[in-house]
């Protein structure tokens, strides 16, 4: 299998197992990873939150890890991704306002290119103007924005996504093991599963 180049667009206060995970696990793959931020530089850091289900009408918010990017925002050139995620958390809220990060997520859009969106990350896709007759979902609160994008939201369990064509969603980090294996399908991924020998 040859590495895919995946792009994924971040911000401070991204949801810390949205980032990290996704990332640690395509790596693992053999994918190439490019973690940005609007106006931070690589080897900066962005600040990420925990998002926890804790019985209450919303989820709670915690401080997570530091999470150290390793590209730069401004040297992005979409043409040379084959891919784009965007994690959720509070950042989408507002990388969404930056004119750059929009086109580049129609640029994937438009190209047809694999995306994975997972929670909050819908707002982006929401405000890029990309979810026309897409089903799709996102978590919960954020249903209003897809559906005045003209997406089809589906409300599902939250250890679940949905594929639509080159789009994969779902509502948050609870659905990393069926997000995540959807992505990879969609990018050709093989995974060979072999015997290890315990010493």
């Amino acid at each position: 299998m040859t590495g895919k180049k995946i792009l994924m667009l971040a911000g401070d206060f991204v949801e810390d197992y949205e980032i990290m995970v996704p990332f640690q696990a395509l790596l693992m793959v053999g994918h190439q990873v490019d973690v940005v931020c609007p106006n931070k530089k690589a080897g900066e850091k962005i600040r990420t939150a925990v998002h926890d289900f804790e019985g209450d009408q919303t989820y709670s918010e915690k401080p997570g890890h530091n999470f150290t990017l390793n590209a730069t925002f401004e040297d992005i050139n979409p043409n040379n991704y084959d891919a784009l995620i965007i994690p959720g958390g509070r950042a989408p809220e507002y990388i969404r306002l930056n004119n750059q990060v929009l086109e580049i997520t129609r640029h994937f859009a438009q190209t047809n290119k694999p995306i994975a969106a997972i929670c909050h990350g819908l707002l982006v896709l929401s405000a890029a103007g990309v979810l026309e007759g897409k089903r799709c979902t996102a978590y919960p609160a954020c249903s209003p924005d897809v559906l005045m994008a003209g997406g089809k939201y589906c409300e599902i369990p939250p250890d679940q996504a949905i594929v639509d064509g080159n789009l994969v969603t779902a509502p948050a980090w609870p659905a990393h093991p069926r997000w995540l294996a959807e992505f990879l399908n969609i990018l050709g991924t093989k995974i060979q599963h072999a015997q290890m020998a315990v010493v």
